[in-house]
């Protein structure tokens, strides 16, 4: 990651938010964990979602973690890329069909 307003060594420190408060925390921690265990789905599957959905969220952190992770799954850059194309699609066609909101709006305002 270049330099930003994101430290990329703050990723090491994700471990540390139990500190606060630490039942949370671990609940937390056993529920991720859980999340991205072999099932249904492969680690693999896993990682590749965690990456496209990383993007929609625009959390840095969570990028640079699961293209590291994807990476020595074997998921190959057009593979990643491909999946960031699929989020960015989902994302910009969530937006669009909000428009819908806006035109019942106006309809009805119209009327």
């Amino acid at each position: 990651m270049q330099k930003t307003y994101y430290d990329p060594k703050d990723l090491k420190k994700f471990g540390k938010i139990t500190e606060w408060s630490e039942e949370l925390g671990e609940k937390f921690f056993d529920y991720y964990g859980k999340v991205f265990e072999e099932g249904a789905l492969t680690a693999r599957e896993k990682s590749l979602i965690a990456l496209a959905v990383s993007h929609t969220v625009h959390c840095p952190y969570c990028i640079d973690a699961y293209t590291s992770d994807g990476l020595k799954r074997g998921i190959t850059k057009e593979e990643m890329m491909e999946a960031v194309h699929v989020a960015g699609a989902i994302q910009g066609g969530a937006t669009l069909v909000h428009g819908v909101q806006m035109m019942n709006k106006v309809n009805k305002l119209e009327m």
